[in-house]
């Protein structure tokens, strides 16, 4: 009796890639609905993706190497250097449905020096190529696309007086899944020294009704950089200050996304607001002596089991560095501020064009 094909072996693994993929790439990471590891040898990186959730989950692309397929497919490439035929040997004993023998893997070896070159490397180029788009990007959003996007959130920088000048909007950006430039809103991602060190990008369309939308896309927003320890500086409160400048006892707001950091600014200007662009990042976020009193602008994901662990974990850091944590949720599951601030006041005339 033969077991089962290629086929059903992919589509089994792919319903357990969630396990799966830590696994096999032991030294990677989960960034929202991906695993990501520097290449297919299963270093710390950022080359490498591989969707965990959705119809396309098991589905991964080698963005360095080029190299890219199903779940079955990321067994051979990681375990057998290409061999379909020993990786479903391999599928069926994982996966408890094979009694017969079980091929020895062979995994990619690299040292501990070249892989920490590699990986300078890699960074070095993607950072290269962040502030080559940012620079690259006229300054100030007022009058663009990203202004009516963000209006369109119910969030009217204009009342604030000013527009954070971490953001920006660039009419083509490239867009590795429709492959072809898109508009977008770019901000930029800063470390602790204030230098930046990534882009985050937010591609955005324009409806035939005039409003501007994120783009329809299974990822309509990314980072090019690490960013580790890095935020999105959105609003100085009512110091004015940088973030090195902080004053002594200063209390910060922290937010996950660009949206609800901007508006948590909205209502509570007199704050200093920055985004932490991830909820694993947050507990990251490298922040000045200065910063005793943090405040969290959670979103309510009740009965999310992994936000939830990466929220008490920031909690934790945060409280371990000896500062005061307070976390603002919103009572409503499923929402987060700009949720909030949408539902009391609307969308905001002048969001179409």
């Amino acid at each position: 009796m033969r077991g089962p094909d290629a086929r059903t072996l992919s589509h089994l693994l792919a319903e357990r890639i969630v396990a799966l993929a830590p696994e096999l790439l032991r030294a990677g990471h989960r960034e929202g609905c991906e695993w990501r590891c520097g290449s297919l040898a299963g270093e710390k990186g950022q080359s490498l993706a591989v969707r965990l959730t959705g119809p396309r989950r098991g589905v991964w692309c080698d963005f360095s190497g080029g190299q890219k397929g199903d779940a079955l497919d990321l067994v051979a490439a990681v375990l057998f250097a290409g061999s379909r035929r020993d990786a479903m040997a391999w599928a069926k004993n994982w996966l408890g449905i094979g009694d017969g023998p079980v091929p020895q893997p062979t995994r990619q070896q690299i040292s501990e020096k070249t892989n920490n070159q590699e990986l300078d490397r890699d960074e070095q180029r993607r950072r290269a190529k962040a502030r080559e788009l940012w620079h690259q990007t006229p300054a100030g959003i007022a009058d663009t696309p990203v202004e009516l996007y963000l209006r369109g959130r119910g969030i009217d920088l204009r009342e604030m007086g000013r527009a954070p000048g971490s953001l920006r909007f660039n009419p083509a950006v490239w867009c590795a899944e429709v492959e072809r430039p898109l508009p977008a809103m770019l901000a930029a991602i800063c470390g602790a020294n204030g230098k930046q060190v990534a882009v985050h990008r937010t591609w955005l369309v324009q409806t035939a009704s005039g409003m501007w939308t994120k783009a329809d896309l299974r990822a309509s927003k990314k980072v090019l950089g690490s960013f580790a320890g890095g935020s999105i500086r959105l609003w100085r409160g009512a110091t004015g200050k940088s973030l090195g400048m902080a004053e002594p006892g200063e209390s910060v707001i922290v937010a996950e996304g660009i949206e609800t950091g901007l508006s948590v600014a909205l209502a509570c200007p007199e704050y200093r607001t920055l985004c932490a662009v991830s909820l694993s990042n947050m507990g990251r976020l490298e922040l000045p002596e200065a910063i005793t009193d943090i405040i969290i602008a959670a979103d309510n994901d009740a009965g999310n089991e992994s936000a939830r662990k990466a929220l008490d974990a920031a909690c934790q850091k945060f409280i371990e560095q000896g500062r005061i944590v307070r976390v603002a949720m919103p009572e409503t599951k499923g929402r987060d501020w700009n949720d909030v601030i949408r539902e009391e006041n609307g969308p905001k005339d002048g969001a179409r064009t």
